[in-house]
C-alpha cells in the first residue's frame, strides 16, 4: 500500500537567466518569488504557494520549454510500478526521483514526498 498526489507543477524555461524567468511567471500568476525558500536554489526558483496548493517551481533546462507536473509519493518504486501498468514508460531513474513519459507523450516525475501534510488529499494505493 502506498499514497500519491500532485505536488507540483514546473515551468521549464530554456534560458541562461532563471531569475527573470521567475519574475515573469511570479508576475503572470500572482505569485511573488520565494528566494529565500530552500527550493530556490541554483538553476530552481519557487513560487510562493499556500501549503495546501502545489507547488509551483520554475527551472532552467537545456530541452524545449515545457511544463510538467510531479506526482509526489510515499513509495517511489510502487508508484512506478502503478503508472507502468497504465503503460507509461522510464525514461531516466534518478537519485531522488524517476522521469517518465505518459503513453500520450507528456513527461512527468514521480518524486518523494515534498509539502507538508502528507497524505491529505493522497490517493490511498492497495
Amino acid at each position: 500500500m502506498h499514497h500519491s498526489r500532485l505536488c507540483a507543477v514546473l515551468i521549464d524555461c530554456r534560458t541562461s537567466d532563471v531569475d527573470a524567468a521567475a519574475h515573469f511567471w511570479g508576475e503572470a500568476l500572482g505569485r511573488p518569488v520565494g528566494l529565500k525558500h530552500p527550493g530556490s536554489r541554483g538553476n530552481y526558483r519557487m513560487l510562493e504557494t499556500p501549503t495546501d496548493e502545489p507547488i509551483v517551481q520554475i527551472q532552467c533546462v537545456d530541452h524545449e520549454s515545457r511544463v510538467h507536473i510531479d506526482i509526489e509519493t510515499d513509495d517511489i518504486p510502487a508508484e512506478v510500478t502503478r503508472l507502468e501498468k497504465l503503460s507509461a514508460k522510464v525514461v531516466n531513474r534518478l537519485d531522488r526521483w524517476v522521469v517518465m513519459q505518459a503513453p500520450t507523450g507528456q513527461r512527468f516525475c514521480v518524486v518523494r514526498v515534498q509539502r507538508p501534510g502528507f497524505p491529505k488529499n493522497a490517493k490511498r494505493w492497495d
